[in-house]
């Protein structure tokens, strides 16, 4: 009998125990193979997933005209087609999240239509109503009126999501309807300026036009996603989809469904970036946070006792790690909630209680500069190690930059193109409120506190600087000379 099958064993057997005792790290022992196949959870979750069409009238304005005709008839065809308002219409996904017949999408395939007609996976055609919308993270409810229940979907928890785990994608893509491809999570939290409050899922399946509202699926068949957007210089896919997570979808969808519309959690401040330079102004010990660069007058935060310069770190229990975090954060608490604020003020961390009120549209328009007291008549005063000329506010000034007649602080007159103010793109006209949190009133004032600043060995101070009403904090470094 040949030795070889016995070697062969025993090889294999010890190459078994090598790796069991993570011997070969190349190779993770907890990394997952690729599913056999999607054709059971596909067949599972098509019945729960709609195209949705959408019609409106508009006016033809296109030239259309045989070109042999002369221009007299190319000119009253056309005119004749303007005249006459034709229908257009237009394809996207959805998907069943209540046997009753609520089904979601995006907001921007409904957009503008007169009629909605919802296509279910048996081809039965339903008109729809819209139960709300919410423009700002493209989202819609809405209603049709089955005969029988729907196969309805389960949210899952984007939350749990991994860069790498697999998901499926199912939808309308160029109208044609249930479609399903599969990928994975290829990044998360991304933010593709399309609204104020961007944290999309990134996604490697494969997502194209009519795929906009269509659920994205993790392997247990839950909904942890919203397609929405593209990233394509053609419009068809190049493997880079987004999708709104269902950690804030399911909350939108469950407001517009009792509400009609979304209700967002208010604080009441307008917020900044904290950058290396601001940081080290601010004595903070890492580059983290949101800068309050304004407090609204008789908002949440100003009654809680937060204020102007204070670097919010926490908000309910959850880190700020960068400014956005902020505004998703506090549009997902729920109104009239009572929560631990941590900030930072002065060189000292502190926990503030903080009701969160309710953002509405009235709120978003009268979120404006919080004004103060008139200061006193001019001086001037050249502050040499930041290359600027400052001067108390007065009349003639304020007409001379247009300066509101309650503002405080002192007004820049004059910049040096070699100084750190010019580095900051800060102006003549721009109003100083505040020196390293510390009010000021006159150039003397400045001067003083920059010269402490020096003389504690610091190398940068902040400034909390005023623009045709628009507050922002500052960093410049101070020159040594």
């Amino acid at each position: 009998m040949s030795p070889f099958p016995i070697l062969r064993r025993t090889f294999v057997a010890a190459a078994l125990a090598l790796l069991s005792a993570g011997f070969f790290a190349g190779t993770p022992a907890f990394a997952r193979s690729a599913p056999e196949s999607f054709a059971d959870l596909a067949e599972q979750l098509l019945p729960g997933v709609v195209n949705v069409s959408t019609s409106q009238m508009v006016q033809d304005e296109s030239l259309t005209g045989d070109e042999n005709f002369d221009e007299f008839f190319k000119e009253f065809f056309d005119r004749q087609r303007r005249d006459r308002p034709q229908r257009t219409t237009s394809l996207g996904s959805g998907f069943v999240i209540d046997a009753s017949g609520y089904v979601v999408t995006n907001n921007h395939v409904i957009a503008e239509a007169d009629e909605i007609t919802v296509l279910l996976h048996d081809n039965t055609e339903l008109k729809a109503t819209i139960v709300g919308r919410d423009e700002k993270t493209d989202i819609a409810l809405l209603k049709v009126e089955p005969q029988q229940p729907l196969a309805a979907l389960n949210w899952g928890d984007s939350n749990t999501l991994r860069i790498g785990d697999w998901v499926m994608a199912i939808g309308n893509p160029f109208g044609l309807g249930g479609t399903v491809t599969a990928g994975i999570v290829s990044a998360r939290n991304r933010n593709i300026e399309s609204g104020p409050y961007d944290d999309y899922i990134q996604t490697d399946a494969s997502i194209n036009r009519g795929n906009s509202g269509g659920p994205l699926f993790n392997m247990d068949g839950e909904v942890i996603g919203i397609n929405t957007a593209i990233f394509s210089q053609s419009g068809g896919s190049v493997g880079i989809g987004f999708a709104i997570p269902s950690a804030m979808a399911k909350n939108i969808v469950a407001q517009i469904r009792e509400y009609g519309r979304p209700r967002r959690g208010w604080l009441g401040v307008r917020i900044q970036t904290v950058n290396e330079e601001l940081a080290e102004g601010l004595r903070l010990p890492q580059v983290a946070g949101a800068l309050v660069a304004n407090v609204t007058k008789d908002g949440p935060a100003e009654k809680s006792g937060i204020e102007q310069g204070d670097v919010v770190l926490m908000f309910d229990g959850k880190e700020i790690t960068e400014m956005r975090s902020l505004p998703l954060v506090v549009a997902e608490t729920p109104i009239n909630k009572k929560v631990p604020v941590v900030v930072w003020r002065k060189g000292t961390e502190m926990t503030i209680d903080v009701v969160v009120g309710e953002l509405t549209d009235e709120v978003e328009k009268a979120a404006l500069s919080t004004p103060g007291p008139e200061s006193a008549p001019a001086k001037e005063g050249k502050i040499a190690t930041l290359g600027l000329t400052v001067a108390e506010l007065s009349p003639a000034l304020r007409q001379r930059f247009s300066i509101d007649a309650e503002a405080t602080g002192v007004v820049v007159v004059d910049v040096e193109q070699e100084g750190s103010a010019a580095d900051k793109n800060m102006q003549p006209g721009d109003v100083i409120v505040e020196v390293d949190q510390q009010p000021v009133t006159a150039p003397a004032d400045v001067d003083k506190l920059v010269e402490a600043a020096k003389k504690s060995g610091y190398n940068v101070i902040t400034m909390l600087v005023d623009r045709a009403g628009e507050p922002r904090w500052v960093a410049l470094r101070i020159d040594r000379g």
